[in-house]
């Protein structure tokens, strides 16, 4: 299956932008320029440069244009934190692949109940994954999700992306999400699936994500050795 249209000239214009054929500090053409070459319509060419400059690698300044930054950090294992849309998404299907390690469903606790706007008798699904990229495990994610806004959970789903199954089968479109980044050290599950040694430092994210409608959709936790993945911050001055 190829890519959208907008992830195709994303791909083009990141690939341009690390080899500085756009140059750092100058500006890129505008949209009606880029969508004649790129044959798309300007929609298309705003959700590439939107990504891009969730990426870091460009940025939009008021009265001047769309300015090239070339600064973004090259570890591709980062992950911008304030980015939400998924591991499958931001590192490539092809090399991600999810260890069902528990998938139940089950009424939520009270944290849960809190964190979803939900009350005590309103079914979750309670998941589990180890999520490995390139055969090496990253990433141990304990996600739940209300079963009546994400029906029909299959495990063959859970092995792949859940994000692309809300978005391309049910339609639910992400409104945005709140993220809280701490650090912490090995637990027997990090040191059993992650490779991790006793002691040594895990970043745990705690994330709550909401839909277009203002419903929260997700609540989970995921944990990563620091050695191996970090979050990186973008903080633009637009004045």
């Amino acid at each position: 299956m190829s890519l959208p249209k907008y992830q195709q000239v994303a791909a083009t214009m990141r690939k341009r932008i690390k080899e500085h054929a756009y140059a750092p500090k100058s500006l890129l053409p505008d949209q009606n320029t880029l969508a004649k070459e790129f044959g798309v319509s300007r929609l298309t060419i705003k959700k590439a440069l939107d990504g891009l400059a969730q990426e870091g690698l460009i940025y939009k300044q008021s009265g001047v244009g769309t300015v090239v930054l070339g600064i973004a950090l090259e570890n591709g294992e980062d992950s911008p934190a304030e980015r939400f849309d998924g591991l499958t998404k931001l590192v490539g299907s092809a090399h991600v692949r999810s260890k069902i390690l528990k998938f139940d469903i089950t009424f939520p606790s009270p944290k849960v109940q809190k964190q979803l706007v939900i009350g005590p008798d309103d079914p979750v699904y309670d998941i589990r994954r180890l999520r490995l990229i390139d055969g090496e495990p990253w990433i141990i994610e304990h996600t739940y999700f209300r079963v009546k806004m994400v029906p029909n959970l299959t495990h063959k789903i859970l092995e792949h992306s859940i994000y692309a199954y809300i978005n391309n089968d049910l339609h639910l479109k992400f409104g945005g999400a709140y993220r809280r980044i701490g650090a912490t050290l090995t637990t027997q599950e990090d040191i059993d699936n992650l490779g991790g040694k006793e002691g040594e430092p895990v970043l745990q994210v705690e994330q709550v994500v909401w839909l277009t409608t203002g419903q929260n959709i997700e609540y989970s936790i995921s944990r990563n050795l620091a050695r191996n993945r970090s979050y990186t911050v973008l903080d633009i001055n637009q004045n």
